[in-house]
């Protein structure tokens, strides 16, 4: 029989053991909160009552860890990520394969993360950067400690907004839940615990590398595509605006019966990028659910 909520938590976690980190995530943090509250009201419903006399009647309730598990593995069967790639793979060949990567959707939301990274990179670098300095230096103060609380706080809000927009674009399932911090603790525990949680830091680490990392995917992969459109409708930019191919210190206009070789050159540039971008979301979202997941 479990008799206290640690003993129903680690469980619920073996009975997911190699599941997906994030499914296991949301499944402790959701059966923490509903227990954390439950008892609270049970024991001051029952004055005198321990946690092992009103916790049965909560399992009963809410179901055994092997139910929970159940549930929540069903619940992923049924509602993966809006993009995501885990479809039957089927042997292509190789043109079809390459040619076919327009028409992933992963391939666009890839595309689409790249471009909205070099946004984030600079939001996410600035708060982290301007505010672990604040925070380092107000330590020598009384006011040092409540900011410096806010401010880890508030990294782990943005990993969870960041997990909810790769897995959108991304297609890699992230944590839905925030992190529960029991009530049962007093704020100095609570400190301590954030503070002192590698999760955290993780987070920290991840944020600060996301503003090289953000700027690197965003500066090549849209010049890329857009030098691959020019040289795909070269043609009919010369003809229609007589503007030059590129310009590197004077302009450049190809002659005329290089047009096909240019176009050509375009049209393979324009699917190599989407392959690109494609293969930078696949790193990026292994990296970000590295960092963004809780270890159980």
């Amino acid at each position: 029989m479990i008799k206290k909520v640690t003993e129903y938590l680690d469980q619920l976690n073996k009975e997911l053991a190699g599941r997906d980190p994030a499914i296991i995530q949301d499944a402790l943090s959701d059966a923490e909160e509903h227990f954390s509250t439950a008892l609270e009201e049970a024991i001051e419903s029952t004055p005198g009552a321990a946690e092992e006399d009103v916790l049965p009647p909560l399992i009963e309730k809410y179901g055994t860890p092997r139910e929970i598990a159940d549930a929540y593995l069903e619940i992923e069967s049924r509602y993966l990520p809006a993009l995501t790639g885990k479809k039957r793979q089927v042997p292509r060949p190789f043109i079809k394969k390459f040619f076919g990567v327009a028409a992933d959707t992963i391939t666009w939301g890839s595309f689409l993360y790249i471009l909205l990274s070099g946004l984030t990179a600079i939001l996410y670098g600035t708060w982290v950067i301007m505010g672990g300095i604040v925070s380092f230096f107000s330590l020598a103060l009384i006011i040092g400690i409540p900011l410096t609380g806010f401010f880890l706080l508030s990294l782990r809000g943005i990993a969870l907004l960041e997990g909810r927009i790769v897995e959108a674009l991304l297609g890699i399932r992230m944590p839905r839940k925030p992190i529960f911090f029991r009530k049962n603790l007093n704020w100095r525990q609570k400190y301590k615990a954030l503070t002192t949680e590698a999760h955290t830091w993780k987070i920290f680490a991840y944020l600060l590398l996301h503003l090289p990392l953000g700027l690197l995917y965003f500066l090549p992969v849209p010049l890329l595509l857009a030098l691959a459109i020019k040289c795909a409708l070269y043609p009919l930019w010369y003809w229609g605006l007589g503007r030059p191919l590129i310009t590197i210190g004077r302009p450049i206009y190809p002659e005329a019966w290089m047009y096909p070789l240019v176009v050509a050159a375009g049209i393979l540039l324009f699917f190599s990028t989407l392959h690109l971008a494609r293969f930078i979301g696949k790193m990026h979202g292994r990296f970000a659910k590295y960092m963004l997941v809780r270890k159980q």
